[in-house]
């Protein structure tokens, strides 16, 4: 073979593939799973399903089905039925601390008159209060016209607002009340949260105790299957199940009668292949729920709510009437109040605005109003005798006017001589 032939027969060869090197494959350490329908453990520690509970017997919680609750509707209730009738002014703050009410503002006719068109404001500010204290979050969108007038203050139902991020700046998107679907910035929109972590996202109070609320609901679930008397309160494993017709129904009436014989002091005796297994709360359970008394102790006090509004007048009596509606103001409703009248601010008053020192505060005192004769002592002391005229007194009475009864007489001892005369004779 010549050495030509050699060389073309070396190339015409296959060449011999080289040696991969690959790493060594061994199992993966498991990794921890779990479904939606029956979540494990660890998922409720990394927050999955805040509004339910490890214990999966309990009912799930959502603040839409605590309003079955008589007491969570209650609560939610008196704090917005309370909140919306009172008068939400605005108010300037001067820099020596001086306020001054502004009553040419926009929205004090908005959250006091007519928040929209054919909605009045208290309409309005029950439903945001209401949600704001069940849901923990409300919206409303405020528009502003080409001026930067504030035209209308229009509520947003929560499940139809979603909130869109961009840094620091946050986009709503919503349908209005005209059926209007709007993606609006944040100056645009009114955004109330309640017991946020970040700033940003409301919670409800009712999701963040949701295993004590779901105790609550349980309870009145047992109740009410007990007061209707249809639901399935245990079920029986006989012998012969599988016999025939004959032999099936003398066992089931065997263990009928077993169940209904009072002699036995509520001990049936039974088969050693029967089994009863109950399905409803046992009376321990029903007494620990009892025992609680969470149905109203604990959900006012979620929602600082004085028992004696709640009709719980175990807790107090009309002798001390008058304290126990200072307490709800100032325990409940400047909590509340005080919530509500700041971020309202934020979406009501324009930045300008609010570095002038306007402000929103709500009027308590039209909610802790004297009766008319502390009322009427309290102005006599203050003027140091009449303060209201004849005529005025006749037209609180429905009366027409006399004359002269516009003038104030004030008791003799109070008047005094406007010219007096240097040479005033005393008698001896």
């Amino acid at each position: 073979m010549s050495i030509l032939a050699a060389l073309t027969r070396s190339l015409r060869d296959d060449p011999v593939p080289a040696a991969r090197s690959e790493p060594v494959i061994s199992a993966a350490a498991p990794v921890a799973t779990s479904g939606t329908a029956q979540p494990e453990a660890w998922m409720y520690d990394i927050g999955f399903n805040g509004s339910g509970s490890r214990v999966t017997a309990l009912p799930r919680v959502t603040p839409v089905m605590a309003q079955r609750h008589a007491t969570v509707t209650a609560c939610c209730t008196i704090i917005a039925g309370d909140l919306a009738k009172l008068p939400l002014q605005v108010w300037q703050r001067d820099g020596e601390g001086r306020e001054v009410r502004v009553r040419e503002h926009a929205a004090g006719h908005l959250l006091n008159v007519e928040a929209s068109e054919g909605v009045t404001a208290m309409v309005t500010r029950f439903a945001m209060t209401y949600a704001f204290a069940l849901r923990g979050t409300a919206f409303a969108y405020a528009p502003r016209d080409g001026a930067g007038e504030l035209t209308m203050i229009d509520w947003v139902h929560p499940d139809f607002c979603s909130v869109l991020r961009n840094g620091r700046a946050r986009f709503y998107d919503f349908e209005d009340g005209a059926g209007i679907r709007r993606r609006s910035p944040g100056r645009t929109m009114v955004h109330l949260r309640y017991m946020s972590e970040d700033g940003w996202t409301g919670r409800s109070p009712i999701s963040v105790a949701a295993e004590s609320f779901g105790i609550a609901l349980a309870g009145q679930e047992a109740a009410a299957r007990s007061a209707s008397g249809t639901s399935m309160k245990a079920y029986a494993k006989i012998q012969a199940f599988d016999a025939d017709e004959e032999n099936y129904q003398r066992q089931r009436e065997r263990l009928r009668r077993a169940l209904r014989d009072e002699g036995d002091n509520g001990i049936p005796v039974i088969g050693p292949d029967d089994e009863i297994k109950r399905l409803d709360l046992s009376a321990a359970d029903q007494q620990l729920l009892e025992s609680r008394k969470f149905d109203r102790e604990q959900i006012a006090a979620t929602y600082r709510m004085p028992p004696s509004k709640l009709q719980m007048l175990e807790h107090g009596v009309k002798a001390n009437g008058q304290q126990q509606a200072i307490d709800y103001r100032s325990d409940c409703l400047s909590h509340w109040g005080s919530f509500i009248e700041t971020q309202l601010a934020l979406g009501l008053l324009t930045e300008a605005e609010r570095r002038r020192g306007l402000f929103l505060r709500h009027n308590f005192d039209a909610l802790l109003r004297a009766t008319t004769k502390e009322r009427y002592e309290a102005l006599n002391k203050a003027v140091g005798g009449p303060w209201m005229s004849l005529n005025e007194a006749r037209r609180e009475e429905g009366l027409g006017d006399v004359a002269g009864g516009d003038a104030i007489y004030p008791p003799s001892n109070m008047t005094r001589d406007e010219n007096p005369t240097k040479d005033k004779e005393t008698e001896e």
